[in-house]
């Protein structure tokens, strides 16, 4: 449609006062937070205290070489961290498709179009034009567009986050669970070195008629069941290898770090923030949180829908019998479109999409409650398991104690002949399963500050300025 000059003043001000009467939707507000305990129960502690551990490289705080290189091997390599961060880069992408929505659009065309009458030639037209047209956001749909992209890039950052979190703590759990594994092993096969002197002694007690032949298969028997056990371990210890081989970007069975001999040495002090910082720090909260405003925004671009669109267009058009002629200022035509559209009748699809997308913003909220009650779930039960853990390992160690001074005992009981071999098998067998246990408790010890770290959002944060104010302090 071509509007005369005289009347582009007025089709100027009918689209500044449809712009201004049609101004964008303001962005939804942001989900607050729900009301959060002022500390944690299971916490015996409230008061700051020096030298805490901080959570940033947390991993590094366990002061294991080996520990530290798998982590980061694992930062560097993983496929499923390239996966999260290809995301990042996606969604950042389609943000900008929505954005570049927001601003006019411009075509260029050219033709060169010959025709016949008959048998005789019509003629030759060249034609060649720009078409220029931009979409006024009258009720506010691409803006909700560009809000809801930009809430999926907070989404898939906080992913990103959460991906390099859980990484890295699934690396240290099973890093620690591998070096219980094989110190499990290594206690079975001193057991194992221990009940073979003893049937050792028992075959010469039988030779020299001091031990019946009751005795000396019950030995080998004992031996033959520790021996039955190793299979298992070794098994574990080699699994728990090929784990940390495909976390960190590799084949199983390559080559990794030799775990440390000693037990694992968690720091003595955690930092620990208050709830409210907690859930403030959690990278899956932060994700919970963006894809309820990416809901939000969605909601409102399927309210914006259902009403009329505005578009205004402009081109300019050259049409000639030469491309010489297409200069000459007779070639030139130029026009100024305003389309205004509406849906008459749909059979409510629009307002059903609406309504559709409306519950989804529920079912996002609903999400973002479920996920701020395990994060504090997470919490609660890491520092119970913590506490439980620790005891128990105080406990275990006095029962080694004991045993290990039990089974030396009844050994030199059996030489001499004071007891029997059920006595001394007894005494072996007790303190091969004490060993076994204190050594799971230590590893179990070690993933249980794995757990809380990453409980605590392992010093994740927004801004990636680390964690927030130090609160208080959890002694393992």
């Amino acid at each position: 449609m071509s509007v005369p000059v005289t009347a582009r003043a007025a089709v100027g001000a009918l689209v500044l006062a449809l712009a201004g009467c049609g101004s964008v939707s303001p962005p939804r507000p942001a989900a607050e937070l729900p009301l959060t305990p002022q500390r944690w129960s299971a916490a015996d502690r409230t008061t700051e205290v020096d030298g805490a551990v901080p959570l940033q490289r947390w991993w590094t705080a366990f002061g294991d070489p080996g520990l530290t290189e798998l982590v980061e091997a694992a930062l560097a390599a993983n496929p499923d961290l390239a996966g999260a961060a290809a995301a990042v880069a996606q969604a950042r992408a389609l943000r900008d498709v929505a954005r570049a929505a927001t601003g006019p659009a411009v075509d260029a065309s050219a033709a060169v179009q010959r025709g016949r009458v008959g048998s005789a030639p019509a003629g030759t037209t060249v034609r060649a034009g720009l078409d220029a047209g931009w979409e006024v956001d009258w009720f506010g749909r691409r803006a909700a567009a560009l809000r809801a992209g930009d809430a999926d890039v907070a989404a898939s950052e906080a992913n990103l986050g959460l991906v390099r979190l859980t990484l890295a703590a699934e690396v240290a759990a099973t890093y620690f669970e591998g070096w219980g594994a094989r110190e499990r092993l290594r206690v079975a096969q001193q057991s194992l070195a221990a009940q073979l002197d003893s049937l050792e002694l028992t075959q010469w007690r039988v030779q020299a008629g001091l031990a019946s032949a009751l005795d000396l298969e019950t030995a080998r028997a004992a031996v033959e069941q520790t021996r039955a056990s190793l299979p298992v371990l070794e098994v574990s210890v080699r699994q728990s290898m090929h784990a940390l081989a495909v976390l960190t970007g590799r084949a199983p069975g390559a080559e990794l770090p030799d775990p440390p001999a000693a037990a694992p040495a968690p720091p003595t002090a955690w930092t620990l923030p208050l709830p409210a910082d907690v859930l403030r720090q959690r990278p899956d909260v932060a994700a919970a949180q963006a894809r309820l405003q990416a809901a939000f925004a969605r909601a409102d671009q399927a309210e914006a829908a259902r009403w009329p669109t505005l578009r205004l267009g402009g081109s300019l058009s050259l049409a000639a019998p030469r491309v010489s002629d297409l200069f000459d200022v007779t070639a030139l035509t130029r026009a100024l479109a305003l389309n205004l559209a509406a849906t008459v009748f749909d059979g409510g699809a629009a307002q059903a999409q609406a309504r559709a997308q409306a519950a989804a913003a529920e079912q996002a909220r609903a999400a973002l409650a479920a996920t701020l009650l395990e994060a504090l779930r997470d919490v609660e039960n890491a520092l119970v398991a913590l506490a439980g853990d620790r005891e128990r390992l105080l406990r275990l160690q006095d029962a080694v104690a004991a045993a290990r001074q039990a089974e030396q005992l009844a050994t030199q009981r059996y030489a001499a002949g004071l007891i029997d071999y059920r006595a001394l098998l007894d005494a072996q067998r007790t303190l091969l399963a004490l060993q076994g246990d204190l050594a799971a408790a230590r590893a179990a010890w070690a993933v249980d500050h794995v757990r809380l770290v990453k409980a605590l959002g392992g010093g994740w944060s927004p801004t990636d300025a680390g964690p927030g104010p130090l609160a208080a302090t959890v002694q393992p």
